[in-house]
């Protein structure tokens, strides 16, 4: 297990660098490209580009310029932005990352319970009106857009009926767990309900799938034969081989919801996270915080992949030897 654990883990550093040589080169040695440009301004002369080349470096081999750039990314630490003059690109990230992870972590938590609750009960109860039931839930949430649904809750809860029903319900925005845990799981309650509404529904469809598949299984007919109860074959033994897919499943959408893909969240609901700072960042053509957006999204999603592989490990030993 140790070396399947190294052997993953080592893998995912030369991906991660891999990216990174991959997004420098797009942004900033794709002809046509030129930072200086961007950094200078409008109907800047060419003694006033030659100078800015030379402040930051890009006059510099497209090597050194990318030595220098990680340096000052993840060493020194002292990347600024060329839009907001000053403001370093670290910082940035760090001040949106808990309001990221405050949004996925609470939906992913709702969408794992209700999806695998719903998939589990579908597929028990297969035959019966709960199955089709349970389907048509699934099938609801996943085509009703984030962005849609989003507005609809903004419309409900914070006009139409905000001075009624939900009085309670405080304005958009982010307040910081360690500033008023309530205010903080109120602001978050409806943006996690709007993004697990989504990922659940893709949850108890594919779990529904696979539990139906693992429950025609020869080890499933023998378990049958030793006299055991269909409600410990189904968790017990079903459900654990199920779970392989879905636990694929989560390793990649956390991972690239924490990297910036609930942007549509949290632009709906006001949330100043990773994926609306990258938003910002790409209209500005702020290339050292898309850089640093871009490899921040990456860490997070190359890490998943990594843990997702060592719960594979449990799941299923012979995935080890692979």
């Amino acid at each position: 297990m140790g070396r399947f654990i190294v052997r993953r883990f080592a893998a995912a550093l030369f991906v991660l660098f891999a990216i990174s040589v991959l997004v420098f080169l797009i942004f900033f040695a794709t002809p046509g490209v030129d930072p200086a440009a961007r950094i200078a301004g409008r109907n800047a002369s060419q003694a006033t580009l030659a100078q800015v080349r030379h402040e930051f470096g890009l006059d510099r081999p497209l090597p050194v310029r990318y030595v220098l750039m990680m340096r000052h990314l993840f060493i020194d630490r002292d990347l600024t932005s060329y839009v907001n003059r000053g403001a370093r690109v670290i910082p940035q990230i760090w001040q949106a990352v808990p309001v990221t992870l405050s949004l996925v972590i609470g939906a992913a938590v709702l969408w794992m319970f209700f999806g695998v609750l719903m998939g589990t009960v579908a597929a028990a109860r297969r035959g019966t009106a709960l199955d089709p039931l349970m389907v048509l839930l699934g099938i609801i949430g996943i085509s009703m857009p984030v962005y849609w649904l989003g507005e609809v809750v903004n419309l409900v809860t914070q006009n139409a009926l905000h001075d009624s029903v939900f009085s309670w319900v405080p304005p958009l925005g982010y307040v910081p767990l360690t500033e008023n845990p309530l205010q903080w799981a109120l602001r978050l309650l409806f943006p996690w309900l709007t993004l697990a509404v989504l990922y659940a529904g893709i949850y108890a469809r594919v779990l529904r799938g696979e539990l139906l598949s693992s429950l025609n299984e020869d080890y499933v007919r023998t378990a049958r034969a030793k006299g055991l109860s269909e409600r410990r074959i189904l968790i017990k033994h079903a459900l654990r081989c199920s779970l392989i897919p879905i636990v694929a499943l989560f390793g990649l959408d956390f991972g690239a919801l924490v990297g910036g893909a609930a942007l549509l969240t949290e632009v709906v609901f006001g949330l100043p996270g990773v994926g609306k700072l990258t938003y910002d960042a790409l209209q500005n053509v702020d290339l050292p915080v898309i850089m640093g957006c871009v490899l921040y999204a990456a860490f997070f999603v190359v890490l998943a992949n990594a843990v997702v592989d060592l719960l594979y490990a449990v799941l299923e030993p012979r995935v080890r030897y692979a």
